[in-house]
């Protein structure tokens, strides 16, 4: 495999431009200095309780998510096309959502093969004829990019349903600030902090109609949801209610919390429970997170849910092979921003090739996610190889593979010095009256040597991400 694509060095071992100002930085700071700040930052994100639960770990063990003082520096030039490709493949995935659960016109052009989309487990059939404000369903969307070959970007997946990490990037942001003012000063950096507001304002753009000031609050299951950190944050940031499901009823189609002054009506809900949890009289009945009736309001037109039930289709990863498609179905553009080549395992030429090549191959499962269900082929062993084999032959639908991308590498502080490790990039795009979104994302890292697999459930770390405004 070719070496990764650097980002702060060229081929030939010079700093990008784009790196200059940090690289004089770093050559002119005692080591001693940067040790003493990373310890810093270390101390105030266990004091501000920055944790993440690690699966499979023991029982409500959580851990600091590792966070890297060198930052991830995107040039103003490579954003501008990176969130004009955004734009479009949200855009393009909200049409497909209205589409699907309306007139399905993309299936009986024949463009997505019907039973991909009606036979899926996430394809909800309550929302047919749901009407939703402004026909957005996905109102925060994660999109996971990476950089591969030259230093060209790919899409790698997209996250509609709760997408997560945007306070990991707000913190990263206030973190470096903090501790290296000096590099703020040197260059212009685009800003990030005004997320919460953005968010906010997003949010009460979708409310129900004819609701002059709405009331928004934030549904998370409890605080032994391994994002809880996040939810609370996030709630605190917009300056609304954090809510549980006990403290929402429904009267008459209509949300109410319950506060000290009686009940109050709700508008919005940012929710960060998946759809089987959300009502147990419309889903899982054995559901005590969710909110009984809440179904029937938003059915009724009566409360928003962002983002929309029935959002899980589109970023299935069998749909993910089909964006490319929506994208000149729903805009009439080509794409801007490239998928990663896929294979389908349910198309039996798909399954042979995979079967023959597995060592070479990354394979994931349709309905993963944070890195869990998939095979690395070319880390894995030969009883894992076996092992999943075994798996892919006894459902070969419910996996696609692509081929292993040497993901880009940034300078990271390991314990050994500074080296290159893999990492990605989440954007968060928001969806209202408008579609919006602060330059950069969350940059993670895979802090193990030779790993490919950022995701902080799976010990991953995360970085500060710089657009530069010029």
């Amino acid at each position: 495999m070719k070496p990764a694509y650097d980002e702060m060095h060229d081929a030939a071992g010079g700093v990008r431009p784009s790196y200059q100002s940090f690289a004089d930085w770093l050559k002119s700071t005692a080591p001693e200095v940067i040790a003493r700040k990373r310890e810093e930052a270390d101390l105030t994100f266990h004091r501000v309780g920055i944790t993440f639960a690690v699966y499979g770990e023991e029982a409500g063990k959580e851990r600091l998510i590792p966070f890297d003082i060198v930052p991830r520096i995107i040039p103003a030039h490579e954003w501008k096309v990176m969130e004009a490709g955004l734009r479009q493949r949200v855009k393009a995935l909200n049409a497909f959502l209205h589409d699907i659960y309306h007139d399905q016109e993309i299936l009986k052009a024949g463009r997505i093969p019907k039973e991909q989309v009606l036979g899926n487990s996430q394809y909800r059939k309550e929302m047919a004829g749901v009407n939703v404000p402004g026909q957005v369903y996905a109102h925060i969307a994660g999109v996971d990019l990476v950089r591969a070959g030259e230093g060209e970007y790919y899409v790698l997946e997209d996250n509609l349903r709760t997408p997560s990490g945007v306070s990991y990037m707000l913190e990263d942001r206030k973190m470096m600030m903090r501790l290296f003012p000096e590099l703020f000063a040197r260059q212009a950096i685009a800003p990030v902090e005004h997320y919460p507001d953005l968010l906010l304002d997003n949010l009460r753009s979708v409310a129900p109609a004819n609701v002059a000031d709405p009331n928004v609050v934030l549904l998370t299951p409890g605080q032994f949801n391994s994002a809880y950190f996040e939810h609370a944050f996030l709630a605190q940031q917009m300056g609304i209610e954090l809510v549980e499901g006990n403290d929402l009823f429904v009267r008459e189609n209509t949300v109410y919390m319950r506060t000290t002054q009686g009940s109050k009506r709700v508008d919005v809900i940012y929710r960060r429970i998946d759809d089987d949890f959300l009502d147990p009289l419309s889903f899982r009945k054995d559901s005590v997170l969710g909110v009984p009736g809440l179904f029937s309001a938003y059915r009724a037109g009566k409360v928003t849910l962002a983002n929309a039930v029935g959002t899980g289709i589109a970023d299935d990863k069998a749909m993910y092979i089909h964006v490319p498609e929506m994208i000149r179905f729903y805009c009439g553009e080509e794409p801007i921003l490239q998928n990663v080549p896929t294979w389908e395992l349910g198309k039996s030429d798909d399954l042979k090739y995979v079967l023959d090549h597995l060592p070479e191959l990354v394979v994931k499962e349709v309905h993963g996610s944070g890195g869990y269900g998939m095979l690395v082929g070319p880390t894995a062993s030969k009883e894992e190889i076996r092992l999943f084999r075994e798996k892919i032959i006894a459902g070969p639908a419910n996996y696609i593979a692509q081929p292993t991308l040497s993901l880009s590498t940034c300078p990271t502080f390991v314990d050994s010095g500074v080296a290159p490790r893999h990492i990605d990039l989440r954007p968060f795009v928001l969806s209202g009256k408008d579609i919006t979104m602060v330059p950069g994302g969350l940059t993670r890292v895979a802090l193990k040597q030779g790993s490919l697999v950022v995701n902080s459930s799976q010990g991953g770390g995360t970085k500060d991400t710089w657009v530069l405004e010029n």
